[in-house]
């Protein structure tokens, strides 16, 4: 019997620093702005491997766009997007706020990740539907949703217009091609997968939109809705939203170590689309080559979205205790709104005295909005009627249901 000659032990990636390690993202492959083709929207995904591994980027270090990708985008839409950036980082900070203060259970921000969101949701309509996480509150916001709504759904507020049946930060607008966020954040991909499929068996022309954390691409969810959306051919777009860390735990252990996350697509024939996620240009660019290969029944495309989470992870997280504190500061990739600032000035389409009224506009929004909403109520101060748990179920109102609200006497 053949017997190893040393004992074996087990690898525990670890990351590359801990509270007091200076930060190192050497491990992180960053091409140079305008280095990857464009491909045509028919290649396969073996014929376009490099892009499962490279980077997508479009603005270079001084703020101009360069290379194939650059989606040439009017001035007007740049400042449309510059400012839903802002106005989702202001909204951020002042629901981060009112969680501290008592006046909500639960919230979390998307610092760092704006551009990603907020492009898709400007450049896809609204009746193509989004399956989203918990930080693509830009998606909403870009597509004009009220904020004292989304407010009052933090709130769980009598106004709340899902009637308190999601927890905080869990929107849903059918309206504004905004699917219910899920708790168990793999099931999104297979529900994106699904709706798609509907919509091409029903020979409709809408077509679906999903994002997912790194940390859940180790979910049997995520392998379950690829291969559906290959042998389907399926009209949607798979995001892998890379932030670095899943909670406390960095994206070494769902497998970011040994090969990036679009690879994870080659293997099921989907092409693949490694993106600078902080480049808001770069993330239109990917999107809408991936949205013309589903419109053109291609099928879906996979795109990882490489970025940093600047925030904790929520409110009940402190990444102080598993990664350097500056972490965030010497992300190699900048910040979405200051690059996108600078683009636009480079472009001589934008000032610093127009970045700072633009900031303070947004504050202003988010205050009024959060005057109006906590004129309702917050946590505890107000909820929805009772009776609303009665409704919204059966088309048909059911003789048990009759009875039930008779006896709860609503």
């Amino acid at each position: 019997m053949t017997k190893n000659t040393k004992p074996l032990s087990l690898r525990v990636p670890e990351p590359t620093g801990r509270p007091g390690d200076a930060p190192d993202f050497s491990h992180i492959r960053m091409d140079g702005p305008g280095v990857m083709a464009r491909p045509e929207v028919s290649t396969t995904a073996h014929a376009m491997l490099d892009h499962a591994f490279g980077l997508i980027r479009v603005l270079d270090d001084e703020g101009k766009a360069v290379g194939p990708w650059n989606p040439r985008l009017d001035a007007e839409t740049l400042r449309r997007g510059l400012k839903a950036m802002i106005l989702t980082r202001a909204f951020d900070e002042r629901m981060h706020r009112a969680h501290r203060q008592g006046k909500t259970s639960f919230y979390m921000k998307c610092t760092g990740e704006e551009a990603i969101a907020v492009a898709q949701g400007m450049l896809l309509p609204r009746e193509d539907m989004g399956f989203p996480t918990y930080r693509q509150q830009g998606l909403l916001i870009a597509r004009g949703y009220p904020l004292v709504d989304m407010m009052n759904q933090i709130y769980s507020n009598a106004a709340d217009p899902i009637k308190g049946r999601q927890l905080p930060i869990m929107y849903s607008s059918k309206d504004f091609g905004f699917f219910t966020i899920s708790g168990n954040l793999g099931t999104q991909y297979p529900q994106a997968v699904g709706w798609a499929m509907a919509s091409a068996y029903k020979g409709d022309d809408k077509i679906a939109i999903t994002w997912i954390g790194d940390g859940s691409t180790a979910e049997s969810d995520f392998h379950s809705a690829l291969t559906f959306a290959a042998v389907y051919r399926a009209p949607v777009i798979l995001n892998i939203v890379n932030n670095q860390w899943a909670i406390s735990s960095f994206m070494g252990i769902a497998g970011g170590m040994e090969t990036t996350f679009a690879s994870k697509a080659v293997g099921y024939g989907l092409p693949a689309l490694r993106v600078d996620g902080n480049d808001f240009l770069a993330v239109w660019a990917a999107t809408a080559w991936a949205e013309e290969r589903a419109r053109s029944n291609m099928g879906a495309t996979v795109i990882e979205m490489v970025t940093y989470r600047g925030a904790p992870h929520s409110t009940s997280d402190d990444p102080s205790r598993y990664r350097p504190g500056d972490e965030h500061e010497k992300w190699p990739l900048g910040d979405p709104i200051e690059r996108l600032k600078q683009h636009l000035i480079a472009l001589g389409e934008w000032s610093d005295a127009q970045q700072a009224e633009a900031e303070a506009d947004a504050v202003d929004q988010v205050r009024a909005a959060g005057k109006e909403s906590e004129a309702v109520g917050t946590l505890g101060q107000s909820r929805p009627s009772v009776k609303t748990m009665f409704e919204d179920v059966y088309s048909t109102e059911d003789w048990r249901l009759v009875e039930q609200r008779r006896e709860v006497g609503v």
